[in-house]
């Protein structure tokens, strides 16, 4: 078996398949051997587990799956790394290799056929520049009991943030409503080919069984929400008068001090109960 950490090794593989980094894909490989090892140990991923990897590039961390869990399903939108892959995961009897879009997948209609009778959890490397989208497609699945990704550490940390820390936001509260987000460990630039800009961090999100608390309403939740992060370091009455231009200034500061909330109160500093309330008081007028 190839070894898919080592630089040499991976760069004669690429060229034998004249393979070439794509920047709009946001490709970067892997080739430090602890990470995909590390990734999949800390995934809690068994012979129990049905994985759903985004993005295997070549396939370190597919492999380190394969190795432990019951099946693993990976989805890859690059056509160009067939061969590649053919070549280095072929062999593996527990894989399956779809060749689509994540973000035009049916996500619990693949794990229903993908994975019955396995507890469905989803393993990857997002390339930076499609971290959100992927995330909020497989935390709205509501299918898997976990998901663990690597990341830019600034998306982590936001991801992990607490009400009122200078990285606490509209994706922070997103995460956390489908999930309770753990930092893992950092990843130094050096363990890609070729280096990224940034450090990355690995994150395992535990998926909720339910909301954290009560909503009535998650579309209008959700809409609370992103409006009281849309105007940043404004108050949080200016913030919800600008998301819902029908009510008008004063109405809102007067269903924020009915909700026991100063207006001058911001928006990054409200935890996830208090947003409900609000979201259910604006859904009852």
């Amino acid at each position: 078996m190839l070894d898919l950490c080592n630089v040499q090794e991976v760069k004669a593989l690429l060229a034998r398949h004249g393979f070439r980094f794509s920047k709009s894909k946001g490709q970067n490989f892997l080739i430090a051997s602890w990470v995909p090892r590390r990734i999949a140990e800390e995934s809690g991923v068994d012979e129990n587990s049905g994985v759903l990897e985004v993005g295997p590039g070549i396939g370190p961390l597919t492999q380190q799956l394969c190795l432990r869990a019951g099946k693993v399903t990976a989805v890859e939108v690059d056509g160009t790394l067939k061969p590649i892959l053919a070549e280095t995961l072929g062999a593996i009897s527990n894989l399956d290799i779809l060749w689509q879009d994540i973000l035009k997948v049916d996500i619990p209609d693949l794990v229903r056929r993908q994975f019955p009778g396995l507890r469905p959890m989803a393993c990857a490397n997002l390339p930076y520049y499609i971290t959100s989208p992927v995330l909020t497609a497989l935390l709205e699945a509501r299918c898997f009991s976990s998901v663990t990704v690597m990341v830019q550490k600034e998306v982590a940390q936001r991801m992990a943030a607490r009400p009122g820390a200078a990285d606490y936001s509209a994706f922070t509260v997103f995460c956390n409503y489908y999930a309770e987000p753990r930092l893992l460990f950092d990843v130094p630039p050096s363990c890609f080919l070729p280096q990224p800009k940034v450090t990355s961090a690995v994150v395992q999100l535990k998926v909720r069984s339910g909301p954290p608390c009560p909503v009535a309403d998650e579309a209008m939740f959700f809409r609370v929400v992103r409006a009281s992060f849309a105007q940043r370091r404004k108050t949080l009455q200016n913030g919800l008068a600008a998301g819902f231009p029908e009510l008008g200034k004063a109405r809102v500061g007067e269903l924020l001090e009915r909700c026991g909330l100063s207006p001058t109160v911001r928006g990054e500093t409200l935890d996830i109960p208090t947003f409900a309330k609000i979201a259910d008081a604006l859904a009852g007028i």
